[in-house]
């Protein structure tokens, strides 16, 4: 593991920020070393200390925001709103699991059978890897550091190298907050470094976000060393619009849904099936809607959109619009590659999507709504079932028992939301299904990932 130079470059001009050594080998095995010794302490601390130091880490979130929430935007695009929005969010899990993570973790009576008992208790195992993307570059960091710091593990970190002065400004927030020495570290890597790091001893399990490609290595790796993981991958979420639906504001919510971080989310609205007898009705609408959404400087809190994180991402978003224009889709707004600095991409509708086409079958990340004719309530249920991606999905119906019906039983999805669109809630599990993943982050489920879930009886 050789050093190398991780750099950072502002999306919005394409200068470079800063650059980054990344450690050497030893310097990353030494930090695996404390990152452990601190977890064998950390592991046998009170649930009273345990909060308190949550309520911390969410007390310095905000001390740090404003700083944290432009270099966000500054390393990767995002609007200056949406990173204040995420930095409160990220401070209000930590707040969530301080109150509910005693309750959740508490024993589990099984049985009481005279001097007789069993229960299951929820212990520790030791030091987790987080992998993490550039999209969200604390929000993805903290949702899942805050049920591994509350159930007694140590977490490091290994962020997207084009982020990584958010991974060092988490590393300030923390060691503000008070949180013990290695207890969390931010290890400035390259990704092919990463596969040594799973391996190594004093790493007990891996959580990952990012691609199906990326995670499927990552499983692997993980894998072939006996380690749990959790991954959430990638997502090409369906939004049904039935035909007693709401059109208007079903065609607000599903632009609102496509557009969030510029488009780039795993679980951002990636395919609108509309049922036939409302297609027109609905592309009208999203129609005259997408042309009222702005882009341009994402310091500038009146812009919707920023620029796309990287120039690579853009060009392939691109391919993927033109092919599948090529292939018969129609372009309703937008689809061209603006003039002028920046990663920036307009953004772009396609309609008449049809099997075979990229923008039918393939994740789409960045600002770019499809629009897919089903010829029924059934077909539509069809179409959004067929992807490869299970993570989220909406329904939007006037009959609300249908659309639930639909949402809890119908839809191959980790998340199903009715005349709303998806989103991450601390109170609610978050993951997916097929190619979107397996386990899960927030809730009461993610405290249960990382822990030994422990059968003690006494006889």
């Amino acid at each position: 593991m050789e050093p190398q130079i991780l750099s950072s470059y502002n999306p919005a001009t394409g200068l470079e920020i800063k650059q980054y050594k990344s450690l050497t080998a030893e310097q990353v095995g030494k930090n695996l070393k404390k990152a452990h010794k601190a977890y064998t302490q950390w592991r046998s601390s009170a649930m009273k200390e345990r909060t308190a130091l949550l309520r911390s880490v969410a007390k310095s979130i905000r001390k740090h925001s404003d700083a944290a929430a432009l270099l966000a935007t500054r390393e990767m695009g995002k609007p200056i709103a949406q990173s204040r929005a995420e930095l409160e969010k990220c401070a209000k899990t930590f707040e969530y699991y301080a109150t509910e993570g005693p309750r959740m973790l508490q024993d589990e009576l099984i049985f009481s059978e005279g001097k007789r008992k069993g229960y299951v208790s929820f212990q520790p195992i030791g030091v987790v890897l987080a992998v993490m993307p550039w999209n969200f570059p604390y929000w993805q960091v903290f949702r899942a550091m805050a049920p591994v710091l509350m159930s007694g593990n140590a977490m490091v970190l290994k962020h997207a190298s084009n982020v990584s002065g958010c991974a060092m400004m988490i590393e300030k927030i923390m060691k503000d907050a008070g949180v013990p020495a290695h207890l969390y570290q931010t290890l400035l890597i390259a990704s092919s470094a990463v596969a040594s790091v799973i391996a190594a001893p004093e790493v007990a399990a891996v959580t990952f976000t990012g691609s199906t490609a990326a995670g499927r290595k990552v499983a692997s790796v993980a894998a072939d060393n006996l380690k749990k993981q959790v991954l959430e991958l990638g997502g090409s979420d369906a939004y049904l619009i039935l035909e007693d639906a709401d059109v208007a504001e079903a065609a607000r919510m599903c632009l609102e849904a496509r557009m969030i971080n510029t488009g780039q989310s795993c679980v951002a609205a990636k395919r609108f099936i509309a049922v036939k007898s409302v297609r027109k009705s609905f592309e009208a609408a999203l129609s005259e809607l997408i042309k009222q959404v702005t882009y341009g400087n994402p310091e500038d809190p009146a812009q919707q959109i920023g620029p796309m994180a990287r120039p690579d991402l853009r060009k392939e978003l691109h391919s993927q619009v033109t092919d599948s224009i090529a292939a018969g889709a129609r372009l309703l707004h937008g689809g061209f590659i603006p003039e002028g600095p920046g990663a920036y991409y307009p953004p772009t509708l396609l309609t008449n999507v049809k099997p075979g086409m990229p923008a039918y079958s393939e994740e789409l990340f960045g600002p770019v709504a499809v629009i897919i004719e089903a010829k029924d309530e059934a077909d539509a249920i069809r179409i959004a079932n067929s992807s490869e991606y299970g993570l989220g999905g909406a329904v939007f119906s006037r009959n609300r028992k249908r659309a639930e019906k639909i949402a809890r039983e119908l839809l191959d999805a980790g998340s199903c939301f009715v005349n709303e669109a998806v989103h991450s809630d601390p109170r609610l599990p978050f993951g997916g299904v097929k190619h979107s993943g397996y386990g899960r982050e927030l809730s009461s489920f993610a405290l249960r990932e990382f822990v030994n879930i422990k059968t003690v009886v006494l006889g």
